[in-house]
């Protein structure tokens, strides 16, 4: 019987993998999310400073137009992150079913992860 350890020991390092990039998903979402708030505290000042809220009006301030687009970009790409993550999630359900197949197929052989095979001497030959 060949021993599945190195199957799993693939399967987990995969699933350790797709956590990771989960984590790193989430990181940049709330990040991006930071950043729209602080865009939108901007505006709101150039806003409050100029008097002026009509975004077609033809004195609105341009750094507050330009922040409006640089913050609804960045909303863009939180949803797109946020798509990203559901097929992440997706494939982490799938790596970690897998790692559970390799799991039961190990422990169906008899093969424990951690216990090596050495063979035990028949003690009945030495005695003499």
């Amino acid at each position: 019987m060949k021993s599945h350890e190195g199957l799993v020991r693939l399967k987990l390092f995969q699933v350790k993998e797709k956590r990771r990039q989960l984590g790193q998903l989430d990181l940049m979402m709330g990040e991006f999310e930071r950043m729209a708030a602080e865009l939108d505290a901007q505006i709101l000042s150039e806003e409050k400073k100029a008097g002026i809220t009509d975004t077609t009006h033809f004195a609105y301030p341009t750094f507050a137009k330009a922040a409006r687009q640089r913050r609804d970009n960045l909303f863009v790409s939180i949803r797109d992150l946020k798509s990203q993550k559901d097929e992440a999630e997706a494939a982490l359900l799938e790596s970690e079913a897998e790692l559970a197949k390799a799991e039961a197929l190990e422990q169906r052989d008899g093969k424990p992860r951690d216990v090596e095979e050495v063979p035990v001497p028949d003690r009945r030959s030495m005695i003499g």
